[in-house]
């Protein structure tokens, strides 16, 4: 496995594998891997015939009072169970391979309103921060592919949003959210939560089976069902930052629609968690 660091040694690897025929699938990581990044791999494996993994801990999309510092880096160890995986190439620059004219970028993404929601409406310039990193990369590995997880699923359409609006060629995969036995989405951060916060965290996933549950049941009150449950969240500890069902395009749903995915924001201890749920009734 190369692991490299510079833009130009990436692009002189990825130029001879085209010579050679190759395809090339992306995953683009923060690195402090766990089983869900590397079922991200898995999958990449299956879509081309090399992989590249990125770790970069992108400081454009963290916020002043965000975690960029406490991040956890994790590099040896994810570089060994990178090798275990099979991947070809692991890049890892340096801010300045990234943003080459200096931090913070003149330019940047922004895709609207999809960014300006959720998420968005909690974490101001998170997905521009997102976007315009993602676009770099990809300008960068040139992959025929990308895997993405779809634990972050308002992530995951904002990708493919500029993908389509920007005519990059590449074809966007989202894979299915990997979790803990108990239910809890596997997450970089999970490591923050205290012992008793953990026992408490897998009540987020619950709360969106039960909304999931109404939905399946033929409830179409949105609000009335998230909000019940975001008082069972509330109640246990939480701080609930939002609960939705949204359509899966993240629209407002519309009338007639059976498809459609819960969203969920909530603050336990010192640990702000996210998860989403598809609903798909047969």
């Amino acid at each position: 496995m190369n692991t490299l660091h510079l833009a130009s040694e990436l692009r002189a690897t990825v130029d001879r594998w085209r010579a050679a025929g190759d395809t090339i699938a992306l995953v683009p990581t923060m690195g402090n891997l766990h089983d869900g990044h590397l079922a991200l791999v898995a999958k990449a494996r299956e879509l081309a015939t090399r992989v590249v993994v990125t770790i970069f801990v992108n400081p454009l999309q963290f916020g002043p009072n965000e975690d960029f510092g406490r991040y956890p880096r994790t590099l040896a160890d994810d570089l060994a169970k990178l090798a275990e995986a099979g991947v070809d190439l692991v890049w890892t620059p340096p801010v300045d391979e990234v943003y080459v004219n200096g931090f913070p970028p003149a330019t940047t993404i922004t895709v609207s309103p999809i960014a300006d929601q959720l998420e968005g409406a909690f974490r101001p310039g998170f997905f521009t921060g997102v976007a315009t990193v993602v676009a770099i990369l990809f300008a960068s590995v040139r992959p025929d592919v990308a895997v993405f997880g779809e634990k972050d699923w308002q992530q995951l359409q904002i990708v493919r949003r500029m993908v389509e609006d920007l005519r990059v060629g590449i074809q966007i995969v989202g894979y299915p959210t990997e979790r803990a036995a108990d239910g809890l989405a596997l997450s970089s951060r999970n490591q923050y939560l205290s012992e008793a916060d953990r026992r408490l965290a897998p009540k987020v996933h619950a709360a969106l089976q039960a909304v999931a549950a109404g939905l399946t049941a033929g409830r179409r009150d949105f609000a009335v069902l998230c909000a019940e449950q975001s008082a069972l969240l509330a109640a246990a500890g939480f701080k609930p930052q939002y609960l939705e069902v949204r359509a899966p395009s993240l629209a407002q749903p519309a009338a007639g629609d059976r498809d459609f995915v819960v969203l969920v924001a909530a603050v336990l201890g010192s640990t702000r968690l996210i998860d989403n749920l598809a609903v798909r009734p047969v």
